[in-house]
């Protein structure tokens, strides 16, 4: 009898995997075909709104012509790039537009966390209600209105005086002529931005706080910390992933002027743009004065590519300092 046993055949298994892949997507399909149902109006709505209308973009490499259309005008390379970055206003134009929104940007985050801290602290419900309604209202007041405001306020109704000189003047200082002086719209804009979002944000991180463990609390209650030193150690810590989150989006943004608000308070007051023109409001002054579409198409994706390459730049020190916060 021989004791020599036959090696079993080996068993074949499938390629890779890929069928039973396959199989699952069909599945997945099958089973969410009505969530994809959902979102096709959204599809639909950024396929028509926001990529077919990037086929214009190809105007900003070519000599536009009217009477020629954006496809039959002549093609003039990155010469209305150069035309922009070689004029007299782009190093102007660049440095006003970073350094605004680097200051809009941080004092509205600032404000907002701690207007969402203060808010969350008051006690009773009816006098919370009524100070978010309060403090959210300036988002929903149109730009001209906040135009109107400001000049009430500076100057007056009549251009004579001012609430804001009729205050210095009370303290002794002399009365500033806002509107041929430059150099403090940076920080009047700025203040009109707080004005303008911070109550808006706060609701943001009002809502974050809510999420944040009733437990928490009730440790540092039970190690015998105030209600300051738990907004400024258990809160203002907690709302480090909504603040990075808020601070990525408005990275995005970063080379984005508010148009609204920077024309509808400074308009053609060639007086102040030393310090508040900015890449918005140059292009549309270019584009009503001069009609030159080549430039300012090219200005406008010179704005979009630089702002996409800081979103990048954003996330990837996001990543690389709090993974855990990293919104991709």
């Amino acid at each position: 009898m021989s004791t020599l046993q036959t090696r079993p055949e080996p068993q074949t298994r499938p390629p890779s995997g890929a069928p039973d892949r396959r199989r699952v997507r069909r599945r997945a399909v099958r089973t969410n075909w009505t969530i994809g149902l959902l979102a096709l109006p959204a599809v639909v709505f950024f396929l028509v709104f926001s990529y077919l209308p990037m086929s214009g973009l190809v105007v900003a490499f070519k000599e536009f012509d009217v009477n020629l259309g954006i496809f039959g005008s002549p093609w003039n390379g990155l010469e209305n790039f150069t035309y922009f970055l070689e004029s007299g206003d782009a190093a102007r134009i660049l440095f006003n537009t970073l350094f605004l929104n680097i200051l809009f940007l941080g004092a509205t985050l600032a404000a907002g966390m701690v207007l969402a801290i203060m808010l969350n602290e008051i006690r009773s419900t009816f006098f919370k209600r009524v100070s978010q309604s309060v403090v959210f209202f300036p988002y929903f007041v149109s730009p001209v209105v906040i135009s109107i405001i400001l000049q009430v306020l500076l100057a007056g109704a009549s251009g004579g005086g001012g609430a804001v000189n009729d205050a210095l003047g009370g303290l002794g200082f002399p009365a500033v002529d806002w509107y041929t002086e430059p150099g403090p719209w940076p920080w009047i804009l700025t203040v009109v931005k707080i004005w303008q979002l911070g109550g808006y944000l706060s609701v943001i991180f009002l809502a974050a706080i809510t999420g944040i463990p009733e437990e928490v609390y009730e440790a540092g209650t039970i190690d015998g910390a105030s209600r300051a030193q738990m907004a400024w150690r258990i809160t203002l810590p907690l709302l480090k992933p909504t603040a990075a989150v808020l601070l990525v989006l408005g990275v995005g943004r970063i080379f984005y002027g508010d148009f609204g608000t920077i024309y509808a308070i400074v308009g053609d007051n060639g007086t102040l743009f030393d310090s508040t023109d900015v890449i918005d409001t140059y292009v549309f002054r270019a584009l009503r004065q001069l009609g030159d579409f080549g430039t300012t198409a090219a200005i406008g994706l010179f704005q979009s590519v630089v702002g996409f390459v800081l979103v990048v730049i954003a996330v990837l020190i996001q990543r690389k300092y709090s993974k855990e916060t990293s919104v991709l």
